[in-house]
């Protein structure tokens, strides 16, 4: 039995500019990091030729072909494994719509198990170009690179994306400065799931014309301000860009935000909070914070009527946490 554990992200400024429809035109920058929330895949061989997978539903099948569950599917098929096996996925937070990147998640953990089962090593660099290559490429799901990679690292990083691939530059925070910035993150649920399809099908057409393409080059621009701002422990600073990117990234598709996000948002900054945004594509999911030490009981007595979830910066990626291989591997 082989149990792979994959970590969760919350993205910061930039987000969107991962998208081909942006850095086929010019470079996109994001910066984002993985939290302690984690999705788990785990592989144990079967005596069997069967294929049993297990998610919000379970599948028995004879061949690959037959997977309806198509991030397995095509994990397998990359990584080779055929059949006489059993896959589980599960998840801290309900993957459906929480904007924390776990589709991307879940491809990576899967890969990563699977690569394993067949004692292959691989990179973090792999893993995180094998699942845009199934999810960008093979599904054409309309969405960017940063989750897979983000997922795939840990940790705090900033990402640049072009034609050419993605380079990434780790966010390196002394201890008291990671510790006092990690503390300053607030996730609230919205309470509404949605599936960012169609806001990111949106964006992506919208990023043909040239004012939105504008907009993102806003967007792009906060990345290395709040990065320095990060690593200078500037709260405010890093406040004040946080609040500058959601109000570009609002106006970049309809449905981004609604009246339940706005109030919430506004309920929030009313309290003391410095700035926030919506995780991922927007309509729902989580509302992330930034609210000082000092000021946040009065945010926490505001936004009593939302459900909280407490998190803290993660610094591994994608890592095996148990390989039990007594068997011969098929």
């Amino acid at each position: 039995m082989i149990v792979v554990k994959t970590p969760l992200r919350i993205s910061f400024v930039g987000g969107g500019s991962d998208m081909q429809a942006y850095y086929r035109h010019r470079p996109g920058k994001v910066v984002c990091s993985a939290i302690d929330k984690f999705v788990y895949a785990i592989v144990k061989e079967r005596f069997d030729d069967m294929i049993y997978i297990n998610y919000s539903r379970k599948e028995c099948v004879e061949s690959v072909d037959q997977i309806r569950h198509d991030l397995v599917r095509e994990a397998m098929r990359i990584t080779g494994v055929e059949k006489g096996i059993e896959i589980t996925t599960l998840a801290d937070i309900p993957s459906t719509g929480s904007g924390l990147g776990s589709s991307s998640s879940i491809t990576v953990a899967l890969l990563h198990a699977l690569y394993t089962y067949r004692h292959e090593l691989v990179t973090a660099e792999q893993l995180a170009r094998d699942a845009c290559r199934i999810e960008i490429e093979i599904l054409k799901k309309p969405i960017g690179r940063q989750d897979q990679y983000a997922a795939a690292y840990g940790g705090i990083n900033r990402f640049e994306f072009s034609s050419a691939g993605t380079s990434r530059k780790p966010v390196t925070l002394t201890n008291k400065i990671k510790r006092r910035f990690s503390s300053s993150l607030l996730l609230y649920y919205t309470g509404l799931a949605r599936s960012a399809d169609d806001i990111l099908s949106e964006q992506q057409e919208n990023l043909e014309a040239a004012a939105k393409q504008a907009l993102m080059d806003k967007m792009v621009a906060l990345v290395d301000p709040f990065t320095a701002a990060m690593e200078a422990g500037d709260i405010e600073q890093c406040g004040r860009l946080l609040d500058e990117n959601w109000n570009l990234k609002r106006r970049m598709a309809s449905g981004i935000s609604n009246s339940t996000i706005d109030q919430m948002y506004a309920t929030a900054k009313s309290a003391g909070a410095l700035a926030g945004k919506i995780t991922g594509a927007g309509g729902g999911g989580f509302l992330l914070l930034i609210v000082p030490r000092e000021k946040q009981n009065r945010v926490f007595g505001a936004m009593a009527g939302f459900r909280e979830l407490p998190f803290m910066i993660e610094e591994s990626g994608s890592k095996v946490i148990f390989d039990d291989r007594s068997y011969s591997s098929k």
